[in-house]
Protein backbone atom coordinates (compact mmCIF):
# COMPACT_ATOMS: atom_id res chain seq x y z
CA UNK A 1 0.00 0.00 0.00
CA UNK A 2 1.39 3.75 -0.73
CA UNK A 3 1.47 6.33 2.02
CA UNK A 4 2.46 9.70 2.07
CA UNK A 5 5.06 11.29 3.71
CA UNK A 6 5.75 14.63 5.51
CA UNK A 7 8.29 16.31 7.63
CA UNK A 8 7.99 18.39 11.07
CA UNK A 9 6.46 21.33 8.92
CA UNK A 10 3.56 19.20 7.94
CA UNK A 11 4.90 19.37 4.30
CA UNK A 12 4.27 16.67 1.50
CA UNK A 13 8.02 15.25 0.89
CA UNK A 14 6.97 12.05 -1.28
CA UNK A 15 5.15 9.02 -0.60
CA UNK A 16 6.63 5.37 0.75
CA UNK A 17 5.20 2.08 -0.23
CA UNK A 18 4.51 0.10 2.71
CA UNK A 19 4.76 -3.82 2.58
CA UNK A 20 1.22 -5.49 2.77
CA UNK A 21 2.46 -8.01 4.90
CA UNK A 22 3.44 -5.73 7.64
CA UNK A 23 0.87 -3.37 7.79
CA UNK A 24 -2.20 -4.99 5.22
CA UNK A 25 -3.08 -8.24 7.34
CA UNK A 26 -6.31 -8.67 8.78
CA UNK A 27 -6.95 -7.10 12.26
CA UNK A 28 -7.61 -9.66 15.20
CA UNK A 29 -8.55 -7.94 18.49
CA UNK A 30 -7.83 -11.70 19.90
CA UNK A 31 -4.59 -11.65 19.15
CA UNK A 32 -4.44 -7.84 20.38
CA UNK A 33 -6.02 -8.72 23.74
CA UNK A 34 -3.68 -11.83 24.03
CA UNK A 35 -0.93 -9.54 23.43
CA UNK A 36 -1.76 -6.63 25.77
CA UNK A 37 -2.19 -8.98 28.47
CA UNK A 38 1.05 -10.91 28.22
CA UNK A 39 2.75 -7.23 28.18
CA UNK A 40 1.04 -6.44 31.49
CA UNK A 41 1.56 -9.79 32.95
CA UNK A 42 4.91 -9.45 32.22
CA UNK A 43 5.15 -6.16 34.26
CA UNK A 44 3.56 -6.91 37.19
CA UNK A 45 5.87 -7.66 40.45
CA UNK A 46 3.66 -10.37 42.08
CA UNK A 47 5.03 -9.59 45.60
CA UNK A 48 1.50 -9.64 47.04
CA UNK A 49 1.39 -12.07 49.71
CA UNK A 50 -0.82 -12.70 52.91
CA UNK A 51 0.64 -14.94 56.00
CA UNK A 52 0.29 -18.54 56.07
CA UNK A 53 0.08 -20.33 59.32
CA UNK A 54 4.08 -20.40 59.32
CA UNK A 55 4.56 -17.15 58.72
CA UNK A 56 1.86 -15.93 62.27
CA UNK A 57 3.55 -15.42 65.28
CA UNK A 58 2.46 -17.31 68.30
CA UNK A 59 2.90 -20.47 70.02
CA UNK A 60 2.48 -24.12 68.28
CA UNK A 61 1.19 -25.58 71.42
CA UNK A 62 -2.55 -27.12 71.32
CA UNK A 63 -4.85 -24.52 72.91
CA UNK A 64 -6.80 -27.39 75.16
CA UNK A 65 -6.92 -31.12 75.35
CA UNK A 66 -8.91 -33.01 72.38
CA UNK A 67 -11.88 -34.23 73.88
CA UNK A 68 -13.88 -33.84 77.41
CA UNK A 69 -14.05 -29.72 76.66
CA UNK A 70 -17.58 -29.37 74.87
CA UNK A 71 -16.09 -27.39 72.29
CA UNK A 72 -14.78 -27.90 68.84
CA UNK A 73 -11.07 -29.66 68.82
CA UNK A 74 -8.59 -26.89 67.54
CA UNK A 75 -4.77 -27.33 67.02
CA UNK A 76 -3.61 -23.91 67.02
CA UNK A 77 -4.41 -20.53 67.78
CA UNK A 78 -2.71 -19.63 64.49
CA UNK A 79 -5.36 -20.81 62.23
CA UNK A 80 -7.47 -18.85 59.93
CA UNK A 81 -10.51 -19.09 61.99
CA UNK A 82 -8.96 -17.39 64.71
CA UNK A 83 -8.17 -13.15 65.13
CA UNK A 84 -4.97 -12.49 64.03
CA UNK A 85 -4.79 -16.07 62.70
CA UNK A 86 -3.54 -17.00 59.35
CA UNK A 87 -5.09 -16.27 55.93
CA UNK A 88 -6.62 -19.64 53.95
CA UNK A 89 -5.70 -19.58 50.24
CA UNK A 90 -4.43 -16.07 50.25
CA UNK A 91 -1.88 -14.67 47.45
CA UNK A 92 1.54 -15.59 47.16
CA UNK A 93 4.91 -14.43 45.78
CA UNK A 94 4.91 -15.31 42.28
CA UNK A 95 6.05 -14.37 38.68
CA UNK A 96 2.57 -13.75 36.87
CA UNK A 97 4.24 -14.16 33.38
CA UNK A 98 3.57 -16.53 31.13
CA UNK A 99 4.43 -17.61 27.64
CA UNK A 100 3.81 -16.44 24.11
CA UNK A 101 5.71 -17.94 21.21
CA UNK A 102 7.85 -15.43 18.90
CA UNK A 103 6.04 -16.13 15.43
CA UNK A 104 2.84 -15.22 17.77
CA UNK A 105 4.36 -11.97 19.03
CA UNK A 106 5.56 -11.12 16.11
CA UNK A 107 1.82 -11.67 14.27
CA UNK A 108 0.83 -9.61 17.10
CA UNK A 109 2.99 -6.32 16.25
CA UNK A 110 2.42 -6.75 12.85
CA UNK A 111 -1.38 -6.79 13.58
CA UNK A 112 -1.18 -3.48 15.93
CA UNK A 113 0.74 -1.70 12.74
CA UNK A 114 -2.17 -2.91 10.39
CA UNK A 115 -4.83 -1.43 12.91
CA UNK A 116 -3.75 1.90 12.89
CA UNK A 117 -3.08 1.79 9.18
CA UNK A 118 -6.72 0.63 8.68
CA UNK A 119 -8.05 3.45 10.83
CA UNK A 120 -6.28 6.23 9.24
CA UNK A 121 -4.00 6.54 12.20
CA UNK A 122 -0.65 5.76 10.99
CA UNK A 123 1.42 8.87 9.63
CA UNK A 124 4.65 8.44 7.89
CA UNK A 125 7.56 10.82 8.87
CA UNK A 126 10.37 11.61 6.82
CA UNK A 127 12.78 12.03 9.49
CA UNK A 128 13.21 11.90 13.01
CA UNK A 129 15.72 14.98 13.49
CA UNK A 130 14.36 17.81 15.24
CA UNK A 131 15.90 21.13 14.43
CA UNK A 132 15.37 22.15 18.71
CA UNK A 133 15.61 20.64 22.40
CA UNK A 134 13.01 22.85 23.99
CA UNK A 135 9.74 21.54 24.30
CA UNK A 136 7.99 24.54 23.67
CA UNK A 137 9.38 24.13 20.51
CA UNK A 138 8.07 20.56 19.83
CA UNK A 139 4.03 21.28 21.96
CA UNK A 140 3.86 23.95 19.54
CA UNK A 141 4.72 21.70 16.13
CA UNK A 142 2.48 18.86 17.60
CA UNK A 143 -0.40 21.07 18.13
CA UNK A 144 0.72 22.09 14.05
CA UNK A 145 0.28 18.61 12.86
CA UNK A 146 -2.87 17.76 15.23
CA UNK A 147 -0.63 15.16 17.65
CA UNK A 148 -2.61 14.87 20.92
CA UNK A 149 -1.81 11.50 21.67
CA UNK A 150 1.19 9.95 19.60
CA UNK A 151 3.44 7.63 19.97
CA UNK A 152 6.55 8.64 17.65
CA UNK A 153 8.89 5.37 16.60
CA UNK A 154 12.30 6.04 14.75
CA UNK A 155 15.11 3.99 13.64
CA UNK A 156 17.51 1.81 15.74
CA UNK A 157 18.87 5.43 16.92
CA UNK A 158 16.62 7.95 18.44
CA UNK A 159 17.76 11.77 17.56
CA UNK A 160 18.55 12.66 21.16
CA UNK A 161 17.52 16.61 20.67
CA UNK A 162 13.71 14.93 19.35
CA UNK A 163 13.53 12.63 23.06
CA UNK A 164 14.60 15.97 24.97
CA UNK A 165 12.10 17.97 23.00
CA UNK A 166 9.25 15.27 23.55
CA UNK A 167 10.10 14.23 27.27
CA UNK A 168 7.74 16.47 28.94
CA UNK A 169 4.92 17.00 26.47
CA UNK A 170 1.62 14.70 27.67
CA UNK A 171 1.07 11.73 25.99
CA UNK A 172 3.94 11.75 23.57
CA UNK A 173 6.30 9.56 23.49
CA UNK A 174 9.11 8.60 21.75
CA UNK A 175 10.84 4.80 20.69
CA UNK A 176 13.60 3.47 18.96
CA UNK A 177 12.37 0.85 16.31
CA UNK A 178 13.51 -2.17 18.73
CA UNK A 179 11.42 -0.69 21.48
CA UNK A 180 8.25 -1.01 19.56
CA UNK A 181 5.40 -3.18 20.83
CA UNK A 182 1.61 -3.62 21.12
CA UNK A 183 0.88 -2.29 24.51
CA UNK A 184 2.39 0.89 23.83
CA UNK A 185 0.90 1.51 20.11
CA UNK A 186 -2.37 0.52 20.95
CA UNK A 187 -2.52 2.84 24.40
CA UNK A 188 -1.85 6.01 21.91
CA UNK A 189 -4.43 7.13 19.18
CA UNK A 190 -2.09 7.87 16.45
CA UNK A 191 0.70 6.24 15.39
CA UNK A 192 3.88 8.39 13.43
CA UNK A 193 7.06 6.28 12.11
CA UNK A 194 10.26 7.60 10.50
CA UNK A 195 11.28 5.92 6.93
CA UNK A 196 14.20 4.60 8.83
CA UNK A 197 11.40 2.84 11.30
CA UNK A 198 9.28 1.84 8.78
CA UNK A 199 12.60 0.03 7.16
CA UNK A 200 13.81 -1.36 9.83
CA UNK A 201 10.37 -2.66 11.25
CA UNK A 202 9.26 -4.38 7.63
CA UNK A 203 13.14 -6.71 7.54
CA UNK A 204 12.67 -7.38 10.91
CA UNK A 205 8.24 -8.81 11.14
CA UNK A 206 8.27 -9.93 7.28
Amino acid sequence: MKQDVINFENQSVGSIELADAVFGIPVRSDILHRMVNWQLAKRRAGTHKTKEIGDVSGTTKKPYKQKGTGHARQGSLRSPQFRGGATLFGPVVRDHAHDLTKKFRKLGLKTALSAKAAEGKLVILDSGKFASSKTRDFAGKARTLGWANVLIIDGPEVDETLVRAARNVINIDVLPQQGANVYDILRRDTLVLTRAAVEHLEARLK
